[in-house]
């Protein structure tokens, strides 16, 4: 198997995911714009969609996947299928009581998460109200990531991929057709996380039974498997999500700033998403089954090897995304969002935003590739001590650059801390001896520099004026946009291509 391959099935399936999260986010913000409905909203679910990056996406798949890759290469199909059964029950009856004690104190949770909110007493209620109904997500989506994690070990790396595409068509289909039924009508989006949990859950459940993977309920809380995943769990809550922690933490200080922070982060946070999801997810998903097949085999120097290919590609692919999105900050915010309820000054604050987030993309999307490398080997404690200072870091910088960015601070913040954390990653991989890098990272970097140096004067000049973004129709903001960014892309790549860069060099196959 490719992995280039690989990683471009994922990272398309991706693609189409967020192509369609951007028409989700144009729906939301054409409808209910930035204000106090969408602030209510985003605070309901930024809690349940944490905690599924906690226990679903990050800890619980980091912990879950190299454990389950050791059973499918040294133990018989049996002992793999009890693993996997035991693991799934056992998951279902925790997120189950955690997913009803979200639901019970749903009013304390909003106090935590955005205190500020207490001054307005019917943005508390309806925020409390959003946070019950979206709160059962993180039970569908714990059991997505099980079976996700159960399909990547097994190589069907489509499915999973293309899970998330369900969540974002019941937002648009709900919000567009069924707001109207609804009192207020915001109470349509959380409805819309609710069904999108469900379908992506009934989804993947064909793909589990043709590999004969369907969990069956059975309970043993002395399995050894169940005991070191869960053990593994546990810390790998802060080693994997800390920039998670650290966005629910923003909202803290977000709902103290101007009303539409909160708002202004999201929309700022989702257009980062796009590149992070595109590459740092979909690396993080294709390398971590191949490093865990590594270690098991005990194959240190294609371990090393594969953590090279990962940064290098990177490198390649996240720099233009962070400098692209410095520069087209107005482009996309006002071609994605400024329409009906969305202003003017929504569009400059959420660009302040963006703007920030881009200092720290390329760290953000390196901890999705480095993270792996110790995880892979089932090493918690390093990465766990790095996140933790990690997260006191970004706290301190909150405190330091919000008086004098406001919400723009809080994005930087995280983007610094993330680049901190990739840093002292990328040194304990190297202290270790887990990573050697390969030879020519001098000269790649210095043709990596020509292609963006390249790329970012062409785009600052062939930008134009922010004000014409303001007032050109939807159609000529479209024809512009794409423009720039093939513009800007032909640029990059033909530069690369000038200076050597070929696309076979970046082909690997996947470890046996």
């Amino acid at each position: 198997m490719n992995l280039l391959k690989t990683l471009a099935t994922v990272s398309s399936m991706t693609l189409l995911s967020r192509i369609l999260g951007f028409v989700r986010d144009f729906v939301i913000a054409r409808a209910f714009g930035a204000g106090m409905l969408t602030d209510a909203f985003f605070v309901a679910f930024k809690l349940p969609n944490l905690l599924r990056r906690l226990f679903a996406e990050g800890a619980f798949s980091q912990a879950f996947v190299p454990v389950l890759g050791q059973y499918r290469n040294t133990r018989p199909v049996e002992e793999t299928r009890q693993l996997v059964d035991r693991v799934a029950s056992l998951l279902l009856l925790v997120v189950f009581a955690v997913t009803l004690l979200g639901m019970a104190g749903a009013p304390l949770l909003v106090y935590l998460s955005a205190p500020g909110f207490t001054d307005d007493p019917d943005k508390f209620a309806l925020t409390v109200s959003l946070t019950r109904l979206t709160f059962p997500y993180i039970l569908f989506m714990s059991l997505v990531a099980l079976a996700g994690g159960i399909l990547n070990t097994w190589s069907r790396f489509a499915v999973p991929a293309f899970t998330p595409v369900l969540l974002n068509v019941s937002f648009i289909l709900m919000a567009l057709f069924a707001a109207p039924q609804f009192e207020p009508p915001v109470m349509v989006l959380g409805w819309a996380v609710f069904i999108g949990g469900a379908l992506q859950l009934a989804f993947q459940i064909p793909s589990l039974r043709r590999i004969g993977m369907l969990p069956r309920f059975s309970i043993d809380l002395q399995d050894e498997g169940v005991r070191r995943i869960f053990r593994l769990m546990a810390p790998a809550v802060l080693g994997v999500s800390v920039a998670q922690v650290s966005l629910l933490l923003n909202t803290v200080f977000a709902s103290f700033l101007n009303t539409g922070s909160v708002s202004w982060l999201y929309y700022a946070d989702r257009l980062m998403e796009f590149p992070a999801g595109m590459l740092g997810a979909a690396l993080g998903t294709v390398l971590l089954p191949s490093l865990a097949k590594c270690h098991a085999a005990e194959r240190p120097e294609e371990y090393s090897r594969l953590l090279d290919w990962g940064l290098r590609l990177t490198f390649l692919l996240a720099a233009p995304a962070a400098l692209a999105l410095a520069i087209l900050a107005v482009p996309l915010i006002t071609t994605l969002f400024h329409h009906g309820a969305f202003t003017a000054t929504d569009v400059f604050r959420t660009r302040d935003a963006l703007a920030a987030y881009s200092i720290g993309l390329l760290g953000l999307i390196l901890v999705k590739v480095l993270a792996p490398g110790f995880y892979a080997r089932q090493n918690i404690r390093t990465p766990v001590r790095i996140a933790l200072l990690t997260l006191f870091v970004t706290q301190v910088l909150n405190l330091l650059l919000i008086g004098w960015l406001e919400h723009a601070g809080l994005a930087l913040s995280i983007g610094l801390a993330a680049s901190l954390n990739a840093c002292l990653l990328y040194r304990g991989l190297r202290q270790l001896g887990i990573y050697t890098p390969q030879p020519g990272w001098l000269a790649f970097y210095g043709k990596l520099a020509c292609a963006l140096s390249s790329m970012g004067v062409s785009l600052w000049f062939a930008g134009g004026a922010t004000a014409d973004w303001l007032i050109w129709p939807l159609a000529t903001r479209l024809l512009h946009l794409s423009l720039l960014v093939c513009f800007g892309a032909s640029v990059y790549f033909a530069t690369l291509w000038v200076a050597g860069f070929r696309l076979r060099d970046f082909k690997r196959s996947a470890v046996d």
